[in-house]
């Protein structure tokens, strides 16, 4: 009995030596993906331009209120001419060297021609709309939303950093190109777009026409990242490039039913059948998964940070449950490893004291790259399996955006131009939880990528779309000369 006892210990001790040292070989190899850091990459320089009236530029654009609401016909249409003025009068070495095209919609393509026509060009994008100030809101900002007030080391107002901050950065990098002299072998394109707030026809215009006149580009970059200094797991600065976009979806679910007076309801009313749908489907989550461009940014960090980070990371086979665990114990880190579900608007009665006849609510799904819109509906589908509802899409759902390279051209050259500002930084791909016009851009471009070279807390991020947004002189300037080496290097 002792020598059996005795074997079996032995043999868990081997299994436990085995487990571990595959878990310390795997850990000590562990290396993310084919992700290029740009270091072979030779960077030009940016040229010289003057930072203080670029920055009084950008407070003049901050002045001009092109407000995308959400019913179009509350838009100042005249705002945007009075942008376009702006811009032509402000950077006249840029519409020297570039053709304009004004779209019926107001949105803008600007060309200038590279001397190589057997080079892919490259798409550059920043949209000129910015969202509304939350009415009864104005009187928490420190400065007037609308007002572009230059304090505190920063240029104050809504859109400075969505997206006018990108759009006159642009410009501003484009204008000392050109009046340094500046004459790209490969074609530039520079494409704004007027409603990307509200759902982005313009940029699908744009794409259209650009794909009627040929056009095949390099790469396209547009906004939806940041350099974030306090990024978790490693707990510092961290170059995050998106290379994908969640899909978009809305699902209505409605429930009919009799309707009548509230003082005889039925045992089940509307009202009760779609509460009940609503909760089916919100608690049939979509699993976490440790995969796409997610994964390729979890492995990234974990590599730079090592020790036990690295261990579970590399050895998902054995930690992969804790650490599914862990993504999803906060909403913003989880949002990247799965298809979301949020159940947003209900309509019902429209009086306190009447059972409705029809009650409905909507539910937003954010796609993953790995799940389609036929995935969430069958999921939904099921959830409700029973209840008397129906299930629609409130307009055809917008798929995920194809996962773009980390070892093209393009990437490296964008890697290149934001290492240079940030040395020290870990460079990582991500998945952009929200939407750019740039996935419109996806059939006129090889690759796609969203990456604004700004430096943010994580806590300062919240500021967007929100109260007291600002722009940082210091981000400013940053961004202008990212551009401008990107613009150099990839057309010179």
């Amino acid at each position: 009995m002792m020598a059996r006892k005795r074997t079996i210990l032995l043999g868990g001790l081997a299994v436990v030596a085995v487990l571990a040292g595959t878990a310390a070989i795997r850990t000590a190899t562990f290396a993310p993906g084919d992700i290029a850091d740009g270091s072979d990459t030779r960077l030009a320089a940016a040229p010289a331009y003057d930072l203080d009236a670029a920055v009084a530029h950008l407070s003049a654009a901050t002045q001009i209120a092109t407000i995308s609401h959400q019913d179009p016909a509350d838009n100042q249409i005249a705002e945007w001419d009075r942008l376009h003025a702006w811009l032509a009068a402000t950077y006249p070495a840029t519409h020297g060297a570039m053709t304009r095209t004004i779209l019926p919609n107001k949105t803008l393509i600007y060309h200038w021609p590279g001397s190589d026509a057997s080079l892919a060009p490259i798409i550059v994008m920043a949209h000129q709309d910015v969202v509304p100030v939350t009415e009864g809101t104005e009187k928490d900002w420190k400065y007037p939303p609308f007002a572009g007030t230059i304090a505190e080391q920063a240029v104050w107002g809504r859109g400075t950093v969505d997206d006018k901050g990108s759009l006159v950065g642009l410009f501003e990098a484009i204008e000392a190109l050109a009046r340094a002299g500046f004459k790209p072998r490969r074609g530039i394109y520079l494409v704004s777009g007027h409603d990307e707030e509200v759902g982005g026809t313009g940029a699908l215009a744009a794409a259209a026409k650009l794909k009627a006149d040929g056009v095949k580009a390099i790469f396209t970059l547009d906004e939806g990242s940041l350099v974030i200094t306090d990024t978790p797991v490693v707990g510092g600065p961290a170059i995050l490039i998106g290379i994908a976009e969640k899909g978009y979806a809305t699902l209505k679910v409605t429930a009919k039913a009799p309707g009548g007076h509230s003082s005889m309801p039925p045992a089940e009313t509307g009202v009760g059948t779609l509460a009940r749908a609503i909760t089916a489907i919100a608690e049939d989550t979509f699993p976490i998964e440790v995969r796409g461009p997610g994964a390729a940014m979890l492995e990234s960090l974990a590599a730079a940070k090592g020790g036990t980070t690295r261990a579970a990371v590399a050895n998902q086979w054995l930690f992969g449950p804790l650490l599914r665990r862990q993504l999803a114990a906060t909403p913003s880190t989880a949002a990247a490893f799965h298809t979301t579900i949020a159940p947003t608007m209900l309509e019902g009665s429209p009086k306190e004291n009447v059972l409705p006849q029809s009650a409905n609510a909507l539910i937003n799904y954010r796609i993953a790259p790995w799940n389609r819109s036929a995935d969430v509906m069958a999921r939904a589908k099921e959830a409700v399996a029973g209840l008397p509802v129906d299930l629609a899409w409130v307009k055809p759902p917008r798929e995920p955006s194809r996962v773009s390279s980390t070892s093209s051209q393009g990437w490296k050259w964008i890697a290149a131009a934001a290492r240079a500002d940030a040395p020290d930084a870990v460079l990582a791909p991500m998945l952009v939880v929200g939407g750019t016009d740039s996935r419109s851009m996806e059939p006129v471009s090889e690759d796609v990528y969203r990456f604004m070279p700004m430096h943010f807390t994580l806590k300062e991020s919240a500021m967007i779309h929100g109260t007291n947004e600002h722009m940082k002189i210091d981000s400013f300037k940053r961004m202008i000369d990212f551009y401008a080496r990107l613009i150099a290097t990839s057309a010179g």
